[in-house]
């Protein structure tokens, strides 16, 4: 006679299952876009980069200039985007916090700048001391990120006691920069397979994500390319951090260092990868692959997509991974769920979210750059469309100037189809952001005009018309980094610089 009472361990497992979902759920409601809150890279886990903001209609957008009256002193360089909490109790306080290359992290009162908690997470390595690369000091780069239902920072750094230097994972407490117990973690002791993570030839760069009860932080190389690193993602349970897990490309290189670090759909890990080397079979580079936590990797085709090219841009240093990846809900598309990827080859490919594809299977592919993409892009959708918007030197834009800012729109076909919507001269190499009113009316795409006019610039999302030129004389910024991008807060726009943070408003 068949019973028909489950095994303890079905139960068991469907209450973990629970759980997980219930924790999950827990964070997204925390960081749904209207939420005043900025936990992470780009608001959203998603890393569309999209605020919604009643205050900025483009009448008000336009009167945006400096907060003279705020002021945040930084010790960079500063690579990372700022953070920022909103009170969730009476006794609780609004902060943004920074994480500079110094790896000092702090946190500042959003209304004056006057610092809060200051923290070192370790001594910063200098150039000199590494084997290549292009920052000096060596400290946190990629983007830090904070679990509201703890209430603790993540960040990723560099570090050197002596003469040994690693990447440490650090957890610092909101309410006063105290680091929790059990923590930073030294990811030199990771190991999968065949690999083992050296810390002097892996760089930090991508931001970092949070799944269930675990933290994730990507890894790639430095600028040069110098050593047999491999393109990583570290898994750090939270309650229990003394035994971080991770997944590595086979291939040497393959390096996952888009600013945008690593996306999420609340049930799965996406990231980009770059150029392996010497790869004659197909072993993870220039793809982006879907993780399950863990991390872990199926390698089935329905869990990644790459070029059928990729050999020949492994060949020519034509990263996928550049940009990092993009999760985008494309309206009346089919289908709708889609990954977005951008290449320093100047493609932007669309790719079915149900199932990737495995080597060559996109859903869309179009040539919208003659310049390598490479910054963190942002997604959103209007009344017209859905669109993505990047820096790239465009191709085919209407008016023939190829700009630095590029929009293309997802048309909402079966399949979908790229398109370039607009292109405009934004003056530098910063991330964009967009905010809309209401989700979708008056979308406006924010970027800085970073190692170029310090300035920051807004377009309408529809036009590229320009909504704010960047101010008067006294708006300028000074010394932003390449790849910066701004954050959306209570009716301002935050942006770190290496000497400090800058607050717009419209007061």
């Amino acid at each position: 006679m068949r019973s028909n009472r489950r095994p303890i361990a079905v139960f068991l497992g469907m209450a973990l299952a629970s759980l997980i979902v219930a924790l999950n759920a827990e964070r997204a409601s925390t960081q749904a876009p209207a939420d005043a809150a900025v936990l992470q890279y780009h608001k959203n886990p998603t890393r569309d980069g999209h605020y919604i903001e009643a205050a900025f209609t483009p009448a008000a957008a336009a009167r945006l200039h400096l907060d003279s009256t705020f002021s945040a002193a930084l010790n960079g360089p500063t690579f990372a985007q700022p953070l920022y909490w909103a009170a969730t109790t009476g006794s609780d306080r609004d902060m943004i916090i920074a994480a500079t290359e110094q790896n000092e992290v702090t946190a500042f009162d959003p209304g004056t700048g006057a610092v809060i908690w200051h923290t070192t997470v370790g001594a910063p390595v200098p150039l000199s001391q590494m084997p290549c690369g292009n920052i000096n000091p060596l400290g946190i780069t990629g983007t830090p990120i904070i679990d509201p239902v703890s209430r603790t920072l993540f960040a990723a750094a560099m570090t050197m006691t002596g003469d040994v230097k690693t990447h440490i994972v650090t957890a610092l407490s909101i309410d006063d920069g105290s680091t929790r117990p059990g923590w930073p973690i030294d990811i030199s002791t990771v190991t999968t397979g065949a690999s083992t993570f050296e810390p002097l030839v892996q760089g930090q760069r991508g931001a970092l994500a949070l799944l269930g009860n675990s933290v994730y932080v990507p890894y790639g190389g430095h600028f040069g390319d110098c050593g047999d690193y491999h393109g990583w993602v570290v898994g750090i349970p939270i309650s229990g951090p003394g035994a971080p897990t991770g997944w590595a490309t086979r291939a040497v290189r393959g390096g996952i260092w888009g600013v945008g670090g690593i996306a999420s759909d609340g049930v799965s890990l996406y990231v980009a990868t770059g150029n392996t080397s010497q790869a004659k079979t197909w072993s993870d580079g220039e793809a982006t692959i879907r993780l399950q936590p863990g991390p872990a990797f199926s390698g089935q085709r329905s869990d990644f997509f790459a070029p059928l090219n990729w050999r020949s841009l492994d060949a020519g240093d034509l990263d996928l991974g550049g940009s990092g990846v993009l999760l985008v809900h494309a309206l009346g598309a089919t289908p709708s769920s889609l990954v977005v990827a951008l290449g320093k080859d100047g493609n932007a490919y669309l790719v079915d979210r149900q199932n990737m594809g495995g080597i060559g299977r996109f859903v869309a592919r179009q040539s919208v750059s003659s310049a390598p993409i490479i910054n963190g892009p942002a997604a959103y959708s209007t009344a017209k469309g859905t669109y993505v918007a990047f820096r790239g030197t465009g191709v085919g834009c209407p008016g023939h100037n190829p700009g630095d800012l590029v929009a293309i729109k997802i048309g909402a076909a079966a399949p979908p189809t790229i398109s370039v919507a607009w292109c405009t001269t934004a003056n530098g190499a910063g991330s964009p952001i967009v905010t809309t009113t209401d989700d979708q009316s008056n979308a406006i795409v924010w970027t800085v005009g970073a190692a170029g006019d310090n300035r920051l610039h807004g377009f309408d999302g529809d036009t590229g018309q320009v909504v704010f030129g960047g101010g008067g004389p006294g708006d300028a910024m000074t010394s932003v980094r390449k790849f910066q991008t701004p954050i959306v807060a209570k009716g301002r726009i935050f942006v770190a610089g290496d000497s400090a943070l800058f607050a717009f408003t419209t007061q």
